[in-house]
C-alpha cells in the first residue's frame, strides 16, 4: 500500500507540473493567435508525441517527457533578408541587397574574380551554416505571403507581450497556490492554549553536554519550572500575564521573555473557569533560533544562546487563515527567495558536484532537482506522519513554489529562455528608438541566429546542470526526514 501511494504521489507531482508548463505555453499562445501570428504546435512535454489534434492551423499534443514543452511560431529566427533590409520595405535595391546577403547564407567554395585571377570564396565562419540552418528551419511553414503573421514582424511591444505571458502565468498560478494553502487551509498556528507543561529548566549549554538520551529528561537537581511549580496543566487557556492582555501566542512569549526575575500574575482560564496563580518568571539560558526557528550555531559547533525570561509551557497548534494583510509579505518572501536561489545557483551547483564526488553530505535546504522533488512528493503522500490536510498543504507548497521557480527561471535573459527573447526585443527596441532619434528611418529586427552559440552554451550547461542534479537526486537523495530536521 505505501508504495502505491508512493506512486501515487510522484503521478500527483507529474500531473501538477505537466498542467503548469501547459498553462505557461498557453500564456504564450493565447497574445500570440490574438495578434495574428501563425501557430504551428502547441505541445506539453518533449520527445515522442504520445496524443495529438489538429484544430485550424495548429498541432496540439501531449508528448512522452512531461517536464517541458513549447508552442512554435514561424519567424523566431528571422530570415536573413529580414534583417538587412530597412523595416517595410522588400524591393528594388534594397531588397536585391538582401537576396545577395541572403545568398551569403549558403556557403561552398565559390569561384570568383578578381583582378583578373580567378580566388575562391573563403569558407563560412564557424555556426554560419547553423544559423542558416535555423533561419530556414523557423519560417519552413510560412507562405511568403503571410510574412506579416511571423513573430519577428510584430512590434516589439507584442513580442514582448507574447513572452512575458508565459512565465507571468507561472507568477499568478504560484500566487493563487500559496492563497489557497495560506489563506484557504491556513497555517499552524501557536495558540495561548496550553499543550505541554515542561518540568525542568536545564540551561542550553548544559542540555548541549548531556547524553542525547538524558536531554528530554529531567535530572534530581535540576530546577523545576514556575508552570510546573504553580500547577498549570495542558488545557488552560492563559489570558493575560503582568497584567498584559495576551491574546496570541506571540503576544504571551514577548511578555515572558520581557518579565524575567520578576513575579508576575498569570491568568488563565480552565474549564470556563477563570483563575490566577503569582508566580516567579526565572531568567533562563535558551538556544538562540533564526526567523525559521533554526538553532543558530557558533563557529566551534556550539549552539547560540540567549537568557531571557522562561514561564515553561508549550502552545496548541492551530490552524487558522493567514491574515490578508500578511499575504503580500509572504508572496514577496517566496518570490525573492527563489530569486536569491538562482543567483546563488552557480555556487549551490558546486556543492551538488562535490555531492556527487562524495566529497560533502548533502544538504537537505540546498538544491533538489525535478527527479529529488517527485520523490519527496511520493513521501509527502505516503507518508503516515501527516494528516491528510498537511499533505494538501505540503504538497500545494510545493506545486507553488515550483511555478514561482519556473517564472523566476525564465526571466534569465539568455536564450533560449523566455527572458532572453525579452531581453533581445528590449535591445531592438532601443536600438531602433537610437535610429529614429538619429534620423535613419526604421529597421529590420534582430538577426536572433546570431545569438545561436550562446544559446548552446546556455543548453548544454541546462543538460550538465539536469544530468548532475538527476545523478544526485538518485544516489543520494533529500528526503522528507532530512527536510523537517534541518528546519
Amino acid at each position: 500500500m505505501t508504495v502505491l501511494l508512493y506512486i501515487v504521489g510522484i503521478v500527483l507531482f507529474l500531473i501538477g507540473i505537466s498542467i503548469s508548463i501547459g498553462l505557461h505555453e498557453l500564456g504564450h499562445l493565447t497574445p500570440a493567435k490574438k495578434f495574428g501570428v501563425k501557430v504551428t504546435h502547441y505541445m506539453v512535454g518533449f520527445g515522442p508525441t504520445v496524443f495529438s489534434f489538429r484544430r485550424g492551423e495548429t498541432e496540439y499534443g501531449i508528448k512522452a517527457f512531461p517536464l517541458g514543452g513549447f508552442i512554435a511560431m514561424p519567424g523566431m529566427y528571422p530570415p536573413l533578408k529580414a534583417t538587412t533590409r530597412r523595416a517595410g520595405t522588400a524591393s528594388g535595391e534594397d531588397a536585391q541587397h538582401a537576396t545577395d546577403a541572403a545568398g551569403s547564407d549558403h556557403l561552398g567554395d565559390v569561384a570568383t574574380e578578381t583582378a583578373g585571377r580567378p580566388r575562391r570564396q573563403r569558407r563560412g565562419r564557424l555556426f554560419e551554416n547553423t544559423m542558416a540552418d535555423a533561419r530556414d528551419f523557423s519560417n519552413q511553414e510560412i507562405d511568403p505571403r503571410e510574412e506579416h503573421r511571423t513573430f519577428y514582424a510584430l512590434n516589439v511591444p507584442k513580442r514582448l507581450v507574447v513572452m512575458f505571458s508565459g512565465p507571468l502565468v507561472n507568477l499568478v498560478l504560484g500566487i493563487i497556490i500559496m492563497a489557497i494553502s495560506l489563506i484557504g487551509i491556513g497555517i499552524t498556528t501557536p495558540t495561548t492554549t496550553v499543550q505541554t507543561v515542561v518540568e525542568c529548566a536545564v540551561p542550553a549549554s548544559e542540555a548541549a553536554q548531556r547524553p542525547a538520551d538524558q536531554r528530554k529528561s529531567c535530572q534530581d537537581d535540576d530546577p523545576l519550572t514556575p508552570a510546573w511549580e504553580a500547577g498549570i496543566k495542558p488545557g488552560d487557556d492563559i489570558t493575560s500575564v503582568a497584567g498584559v492582555s495576551t491574546d496570541s501566542w506571540d503576544e504571551l512569549s514577548s511578555v515572558i521573555k520581557d518579565h524575567a526575575g520578576e513575579r508576575v500574575d498569570v491568568s488563565f482560564t480552565r474549564d470556563g473557569h477563570s483563575q490566577s496563580v503569582n508566580v516567579p518568571i526565572i531568567a533562563h539560558e535558551s538556544a538562540r533560533v533564526d526567523d525559521s526557528g533554526k538553532p543558530m550555531m557558533n563557529a566551534d559547533g556550539t549552539p547560540q544562546t540567549v537568557t531571557e525570561g522562561f514561564f515553561g509551557v508549550g502552545p496548541v497548534q492551530e490552524r487558522q487563515p493567514l491574515p490578508l494583510n500578511e499575504f503580500p509579505g509572504a508572496v514577496w518572501d517566496q518570490v525573492s527567495g527563489v530569486f536569491h536561489a538562482i543567483v546563488t545557483l552557480p555556487v549551490k551547483l558546486i556543492d551538488i558536484a562535490e555531492v556527487a564526488t562524495g566529497s560533502k553530505e548533502r544538504d537537505a535546504e540546498g538544491l533538489v532537482g525535478m527527479v529529488g522533488v517527485g520523490r519527496i512528493a511520493g513521501e509527502i503522500v505516503s507518508t503516515d506522519k501527516f494528516q491528510i490536510m498537511d499533505k494538501a498543504q505540503l504538497g500545494l507548497g510545493m506545486l507553488g513554489s515550483l511555478n514561482i521557480f519556473l517564472f523566476a527561471f525564465n526571466m534569465i535573459p539568455l536564450l533560449p529562455l523566455d527572458g532572453g527573447h525579452i531581453a533581445v526585443g528590449l535591445y531592438e527596441g532601443a536600438r531602433r528608438q537610437i535610429n529614429k532619434f538619429r534620423g535613419r528611418g526604421k529597421i529590420g529586427p534582430f538577426d536572433t541566429a546570431r545569438l545561436l552559440p550562446l544559446t548552446y552554451v546556455v543548453i548544454a550547461l541546462m543538460l550538465c546542470m539536469t544530468a548532475l542534479l538527476v545523478y544526485v537526486d538518485l544516489v543520494k537523495p533529500v528526503t522528507l526526514d532530512a527536510i523537517f530536521n534541518s528546519g
